[in-house]
């Protein structure tokens, strides 16, 4: 085998973006917190962004909210939108609801990977609260409604292509997360895992 400096430009151009795409498959799998946090900066594969507020502008426009909600193969949780879909107006707060059931017999902690459809919108989707934020860790059987506010920003009508959506699908996947060492902790005792306290809750995204 060739090695790396004995490569011609063109091989060595390859293999470089070979290794890219392969150091960015295992950001987006292995370390989905980081991977939520890098898309919400840049933006990329439409990832929302993460408002401080309301908007103070709404406009005399309605669009098209879709939710859609999935798990990875080996997450033995069940997982859907409470509503499939709504309409608001551009800049208007939306409140959207998601249902969660640990379906397995210990307590299990999940991450939500998220972005919207068509990419274009994901710089315009605003999350000003959301479970898809922080760790969750869900006891046997247990069931919990989480909840998402947004908004679409009203400069996406003044963007030469996202002026043209009519309609967003927001699109999360749970992944299975480390437990707390508190939770793992009260498990081996045979206890119930606590909840988690404002204080142990783990960042995902700032």
């Amino acid at each position: 085998m060739k090695k790396f400096k004995d490569m011609s430009p063109v091989a060595r151009t390859a293999a470089t973006a070979t290794g890219v795409v392969v150091v960015m498959g295992a950001l987006a799998w292995a370390a989905v917190p980081f991977y939520n946090w890098f898309c919400s900066v840049t933006g990329y594969g439409g990832t929302t962004m993460l408002a401080d507020g309301e908007s103070e502008i709404v406009l005399d426009r309605e669009i098209l909210v879709r939710f859609s909600a999935a798990v990875a193969d080996d997450m033995p949780w069940r997982f859907r939108a409470v509503e499939p879909e709504m309409r608001i107006s551009i800049g208007e707060t939306g409140l959207a609801f998601y249902e969660a059931t640990n379906m397995s017999d210990k307590p299990i902690a999940g991450t939500a990977a998220y972005n919207v459809a068509p990419y274009a919108a994901g710089e315009f989707f605003d999350k000003i609260e959301c479970f898809c934020f922080t760790l969750q860790v869900l006891q046997p059987g247990e069931t919990v409604l989480m909840p998402v506010s947004f908004y679409v920003d009203p400069e996406m009508v003044n963007h030469r292509e996202a002026k043209y959506i009519n309609a967003i699908t927001l699109n999360y996947t749970f992944y299975e997360s480390p437990m707390p060492a508190d939770n793992l902790q009260a498990g081996l005792q045979g206890g119930a895992a606590a909840p988690l306290t404002s204080d142990e809750t783990v960042a995902i995204q700032n």
